[in-house]
């Protein structure tokens, strides 16, 4: 199994995020102001990894929320899904719970379709589409005739690593990724970011490694959905003729 990475070690099992980095960094690990630019040095390496990879364990679904009867806003607290990817509507009417009701998968459109056609709140039903308005409101179409419950499917952005999340999913199954990426703002830090011609080779070596790395966690996180090569959950074989992809 893959040795993780935890914040300072205390994790059995683990080695210590902050010491590998400060190794690799020629940094003393108890240095002020290395210490102040940990927070910012690991929201740069986890945000750049769940926007280049579509992990599959940031997938959630959550419930509780509903469309009101004569309205077709479904409002969701700010900041609870990064990404939206379906909204199902539960039946009967009232029934908040999905597994004793039943699903109804709404289809996404465009706001300006459900203004054309659902645009009017004279004419009510069950929502058969919806559309995200912003981060935390969507519209559906018709307007909803009865108050339904809805079932949100997307992702979210979990807790960063620190003292007091001593483990990710991104730590302990992804370290070499992590730590190129920490390694790429703390080279260019260590350089006031604008000043790399001091050795413009060390930041760029991150770069080209973390691209590198990221590529065999991309192939795996599509295996894992079933989007790898043919729909498959198989890896790329590029002998095999003919070939899946």
């Amino acid at each position: 199994m893959t040795t993780g990475l935890s914040y300072s070690g205390t994790v059995a099992g683990t080695m210590s995020y902050i010491q590998q980095i400060a190794e690799l960094a020629v940094v003393d690990q108890t240095d002020a102001n290395f210490v102040a630019i940990l927070p910012a040095m690991i929201s740069y390496a986890e945000n750049r990894m769940y926007r280049d990879l579509d992990f599959l364990f940031t997938s959630t679904a959550i419930t509780g929320y509903s469309v009101p009867a004569g309205s077709r806003q479904i409002t969701i607290p700010d900041g609870t899904l990064v990404v939206s990817e379906q909204i199902n509507i539960i039946t009967p009417a009232g029934q908040s719970n999905p597994e004793a009701g039943t699903r109804t998968a709404l289809l996404p459109t465009t706001k300006e379709y459900l203004d054309a056609v659902w645009g009017s709140s004279s004419t009510t039903g069950v929502p058969q589409y919806f559309v995200p308005f912003n981060d935390n409101l969507f519209l559906v179409g018709p307007f909803a005739d009865q108050n339904y419950y809805v079932e949100i499917v997307g992702t979210y952005r979990p807790a960063s690593l620190s003292s007091t999340n001593p483990t990710t999913f991104i730590s302990l199954y992804l370290p070499d990724v992590f730590i190129m990426a920490s390694l790429i703002y703390i080279s260019a830090y260590q350089r006031n970011w604008g000043r790399q011609s001091d050795d413009p080779q060390m930041a760029q070596s991150y770069e080209q490694q973390y691209q590198m790395l990221l590529k065999g966690a991309a192939v795996e996180e599509a295996r894992k959905k079933f989007t790898a090569a043919a729909w498959s959950s198989q890896s790329p074989a590029p002998i095999a003729t003919p070939s899946r992809g």
